[in-house]
Parts: structure tokens; C-alpha cells; sequence
């Protein structure tokens, strides 16, 4: 079976972050995939040795807030503020990584296209990237506009007892699986200058495969250790799902 018969077999967005895993170890990808990771390394590493020094006087003042006739929900509700930290540091920290290797994620996302659709791979000097430059920052502002008003929305949500502690995180896990979705996927929309809101649209379509994809990537990315790799993984299987499912579409570009 070829290479690429073999990638467009699978549908699952959680088969395409596997993929990605196995498409990030292959010859000649592994050049573009040493910045990112040692951004992450960084960034993600002293993000969460913070977060589990801290994460029990967190919840704890948070938990102070409930009233008294509410103090039996602290047992449930515990478990859940847990994970509503943890989502939201692993995607403020991921996205401060990602805002910082864009430039090498895109140019990850570009080989990797090229490799799979059977091109020559593009320039990949750094003059290349240097020219693009503007182009990724504007993007990754474009994402953060997206993102800002939405989740101040759902931290005000979170802030209502009762209501607002036991379905906010719930809500906060599902968009930041959302976004984490389209963060990893905008870098092959990017390369070939699609703009965000047909993007955004596309990936509605298809909703349940972004999910499903996001979720994945914000599960691992939650994950201490494991969070460390996460990144590159990420873009691989975002590339092999743009090469599969929109690439065609968007051809026009």
C-alpha cells in the first residue's frame, strides 16, 4: 500500500494526530521538527512544573466561594476544576508556543504537503521564512481575535456558582478542543493563503472530525511528558488531514 493511499485511509480526527505521530519520525521531517520542539520543551516543561505546584491552592480558593448549603458539591466539583486548569494552561502556554515556532510549524506543514501529495519540497532556507514572516504573525493575531472574546465569555460563565463551575469546564474543554483544532489546521490553510473565515467554515462541515481531532491534541497536551512532543505530532496530522479533506476544495488558492 503507498504512503499515501495508506493516509487518506484513515477518517478519524484522533487517527489523523496517530498519523501524525508516525509521519513526524519519517527521514527528512525530522529537520523541520527540532525548533518547535525545544520551544515546547520550554515553554509547556515550566508551565506545568508551575501548575502542580500550585494547583491545589487554586482550587481550593475557588471552592471557598460555593455557599454553605453547596459545600457537598466541592467533591464533584474538585475533579472538574482540575481539568479546567489544565485545559487552560495547556492551551495559553501552547498557544504562546505555537505563536513563537509558527514560522517552523508552517514550514513543517509545507514539506510534509509536499512529501505527501508527491512535489518537490518547497524552499525551506531562511530567507524563505524571514519573507513570510509577516504573513504567520498576522495569521496567529487572526486566531487570538477568534479566540479572546469567546473565552472571556466562558470564564465569566465559570465564575457562577453552581451552574457556571459544574458546566464551564465541560464548555471550556469542548472550544479549546475547537481551537486547538484550528490552530494546528490554519498552518496548511495558511500556505496556501486561505483566508480564516472559509477556514472556519470548512472545518464546520466537518465538525465531529475537528473535534474529535482537537480533543486528542488537548488530551496529550495536557498530559505532563507527553505535552513536551505534542506539537509537531500535531501539525503532521493536521497537514495529512488538510491533504485528504481540503485540499482539493481549496485548490483554487
Amino acid at each position: 500500500m503507498s504512503q499515501q493511499h495508506a493516509i487518506k485511509s484513515t477518517t478519524s480526527g484522533a487517527g489523523y494526530f496517530l498519523k501524525g505521530l508516525q509521519l513526524v519520525t519519517q527521514p527528512g521531517t525530522r529537520r523541520f521538527v527540532i525548533i518547535p520542539l525545544l520551544i515546547n520543551i520550554l515553554l509547556l516543561g515550566g508551565a506545568f512544573a508551575t501548575l502542580l505546584t500550585q494547583l491545589n491552592g487554586w482550587i481550593d480558593g475557588w471552592l471557598s466561594y460555593l455557599p454553605s448549603w453547596l459545600e457537598w458539591l466541592s467533591y464533584v466539583l474538585w475533579p472538574l476544576l482540575a481539568i479546567a486548569a489544565l485545559v487552560t494552561f495547556s492551551y495559553f502556554f501552547s498557544t504562546i508556543a505555537n505563536w513563537i515556532a509558527a514560522p517552523f510549524n508552517g514550514l513543517l506543514a509545507e514539506y510534509l504537503e509536499a512529501k505527501l501529495t508527491g512535489k518537490n519540497p518547497p524552499d525551506d532556507s531562511f530567507k524563505a521564512l524571514i519573507k513570510d514572516l509577516p504573513r504567520t504573525m498576522g495569521r496567529e493575531w487572526t486566531k487570538l481575535k477568534y479566540y479572546l472574546p469567546k473565552a472571556i465569555g466562558l470564564l465569566i460563565l465559570m465564575w457562577i456558582p453552581a451552574i457556571g463551575q459544574t458546566l464551564g469546564p465541560i464548555l471550556w474543554f469542548l472550544f479549546s478542543a475547537w481551537m486547538m483544532t484550528i490552530q494546528y489546521v490554519d498552518y496548511p490553510f495558511d500556505n496556501h493563503k486561505v483566508p480564516f473565515i472559509d477556514m472556519r467554515d470548512a472545518l464546520k462541515e466537518h465538525r465531529g472530525q475537528a473535534l474529535s481531532f482537537g480533543a486528542v491534541v488537548m488530551f496529550f497536551t495536557m498530559t505532563p511528558i507527553i505535552n513536551l512532543l505534542v506539537m509537531p505530532v500535531a501539525v503532521c496530522g493536521a497537514t495529512a488531514m488538510w491533504v485528504d479533506h481540503y485540499r482539493e476544495q481549496f485548490k483554487r488558492y
